[in-house]
Order: C-alpha cells, then sequence, then structure tokens
C-alpha cells in the first residue's frame, strides 16, 4: 500500500534526498518548505525536473505558522519532520528566530499530528548536540583527534540531556515533546538523534554541513578556516545510510513508536574536521590546502560519535557507506555539479 507522506523541510538536503526516494518508488509526497534555506529552491528544480511537478505537492510554508501545517497534515500517513534552524553559530546570534523555528515549529508539527485524527507516524529529526558538552565524560587527546576514554562503543541514549547552546535548547525541546506525545497521546513517534549526515545535494556552509563546506571550498577555491585545533572527532553518516533508518521506522513503527534512537556513523565511521580529513580531501583534490585557523566556537565538543547498536539491535539498522567511499562519492557529484556553487 502506498502511504501519504509529509515532509517539512522537504527541499532541503536530506528532505530532498528522501523525497527523491519515495517518489521513485511511487509514494505520494507533500512537501512543506519555506524555500528559505541556501540550495532549496535548486533541489525542487532537481525533482521537478525528475519527475515532473505533477508527481508530488509543494506548500510554501514555515512551521511556525500552525494552521498551515495543520491544514497541511490532514491527510499525512507519514509525517518526517526535517524542518528548522539548523547550526549553533546561529543560534548564539539570533535564539529568538532559533526558539521559534525549532521549539515552536517543532510544537506546531506534533499538535498537527495529533489533531489530523489519523494517527500518522510521526519521525523527528532531533540532534546529537541535546547531549551538550558532555564534561562528565573523560577524553583522551592522541596526535591526530580527541576520543572518548571510557566509552568505546559511543555515546548512548541513556547519557544525561544537556542542551548546551540555544539550538541544543531549541532542538532538545522538540525531542522531548515527540517524545512525550506518544506516551501522553499514544502518537507513533520516533526521534532519531543524528549526528553529522553528509552526502549530495547538500549546499553546506560554514556555519553548518562541515563535510561538504570544506568540500565545496576546496573544489570552488573559497577560504576555509578551521575553528578549534582540528582534531575534534565526528561521526559521519552518509545521507543514504540516513534514509535507510527512515524508511525501517515506518516499516517496523510497532517496535519504534515512542523511542528514541542515535543515528550516526558510529565508532566505525569517526574523524577529526582537519587533521585527519585534510589529508583525505587533499589526495582527491591532488594539492595542498592552505587553511586560516580561529578560536574554539561556543558549544563545540570536542567528541562526539554514537553509540548506534539500540538501532542495529531493535531496528537492523547500521551504516554501509564508509567514511572514505562517502567522502570520495560528495567529492565526485560537488566536481561534476560545481555550477551549481
Amino acid at each position: 500500500m502506498k502511504l501519504n507522506y509529509l515532509i517539512t523541510g522537504g527541499a532541503g538536503f536530506i528532505g530532498s534526498n528522501y523525497v527523491h526516494r519515495l517518489l521513485s518508488r511511487g509514494e505520494q509526497v507533500t512537501i512543506y518548505d519555506n524555500l528559505a534555506r541556501a540550495g532549496s529552491k535548486r533541489n525542487l528544480e532537481w525533482l521537478k525536473k525528475s519527475f515532473g511537478e505533477e508527481t508530488f505537492r509543494v506548500v510554501v510554508g514555515d512551521v511556525r505558522d500552525a494552521a498551515r501545517i495543520a491544514e497541511s497534515a490532514l491527510s499525512a500517513d507519514v509525517i518526517v519532520h526535517l524542518a528548522g534552524q539548523v547550526a549553533v553559530t546561529t543560534s548564539v546570534i539570533n535564539p529568538r528566530d532559533d526558539f521559534e523555528s525549532n521549539a515552536l515549529g517543532t510544537f506546531n508539527v506534533v499538535e498537527a499530528a495529533r489533531l489530523s485524527g489519523r494517527n500518522p507516524i510521526l519521525i523527528y529529526a532531533s540532534t546529537n548536540k541535546v547531549y551538550g558538552g558532555m564534561e562528565d565524560v573523560a577524553l583522551l587527546e592522541e596526535k591526530t583527534r580527541w576520543r572518548y576514554k571510557d566509552l568505546i562503543n559511543g555515546c548512548p541514549e541513556t547519557q544525561p540531556l544537556d542542551f548546551h547552546s540555544p539550538y541544543g535548547v531549541s532542538k532538545g525541546s522538540g525531542d522531548q515533546y515527540v517524545r512525550d506525545y506518544a506516551r501522553i497521546y499514544g502518537l507513533r513517534t520516533v526521534v532519531y538523534r543524528q549526528s553529522c549526515i553528509y552526502g549530495t545535494r547538500q549546499f553546506g556552509v560554514e556555519d553548518q554541513g562541515w563535510v561538504a563546506w570544506f568540500i565545496i571550498a576546496a573544489i570552488t577555491g573559497k577560504p576555509i578556516t578551521v575553528y578549534g585545533d582540528g582534531k575534534q572527532v565526528r561521526d559521519i553518516l552518509f545521507v543514504d545510510d540516513l534514509l535507510n533508518a527512515y524508511d525501517l521506522a515506518v516499516e517496523k513503527i510497532d517496535i519504534a513508536k515512542g523511542q528514541v534512537y542515535n543515528l550516526g556513523g558510529g565508532p566505525e565511521n569517526v574523524m577529526s574536521i582537519w587533521a585527519e580529513f585534510a589529508p583525505k580531501l587533499q589526495a582527491l583534490l591532488g594539492e595542498i590546502i592552505e587553511v586560516a585557523r580561529g578560536d574554539w566556537r561556543p558549544g563545540d565538543q570536542r567528541v562526539f560519535y554514537a553509540d548506534i547498536r539500540k538501532a542495529e539491535n531493535e531496528l537492523g539498522w547500521k551504516p554501509n557507506v564508509n567514511v572514505d567511499e562517502g567522502i570520495a562519492k560528495l567529492f565526485k557529484w560537488v566536481k561534476e555539479n560545481r555550477e551549481l556553487f
């Protein structure tokens, strides 16, 4: 049976990739997006060119508009909530906009799901930033990276929440609303706390989407600034692997409903943001990349990689694309589509 999907932020990086997948298999899709994000209009054109304008519905709207999102959710079987403000640095500069986009916006989406009367499946794209700086977790410094001293498998879902930065607070608020609506109202919600997602159709900028940004900047000759010591470690997850998890949440909703899962590359797909990324990028580019250096930025964790065993054990999910393969894919796409940048 084909399902009716509502994708908030459906013209963004993750959203447009998921819409492409859904349309490829014949699902009904409504994109709900304010088209403010860099690249969103280009992604929308790509989808129209790939499938035709009549194959999906576009609602140009903002999740801060409660009535509009409620109307758009009336026929949805599945809601995937991706829309919102996405950068820690931006949240520090403009915390009100961040709050309204993420905390209030997510409240509007869960209320839309509740008020629809259809009990749709609701998947929320949360973030590893809900764990804050994890100051209680011991770290070790190595030549090219920081790492956890004792969390061999990475940060588990049981790690205490510590919303460090307005972005962490706003996304964490949404995280808890989505989770609690499963408990209080019986909604079939799933929270995915996502690590660094990267891949094709990602128009990364300095403040967000660092893997894509470094690749774009290297290929197009834009200046690169590395903040902190460059040994900050992240687990990175290729977008196709993330979308597999979205599909599994729908397929296995009887298991997933009301649950929270960490989704990232896990300990097998970690990389320091420059000390280890630079050699890989320079090898693909065929030249040395000169960079400027800047101070640590607010809320920047020295280490984050997720313990992803819960998703593997309960949903049968695990990453398939390793770091080198994923970076090579994204590098190739940026190079072949240089005119987009």
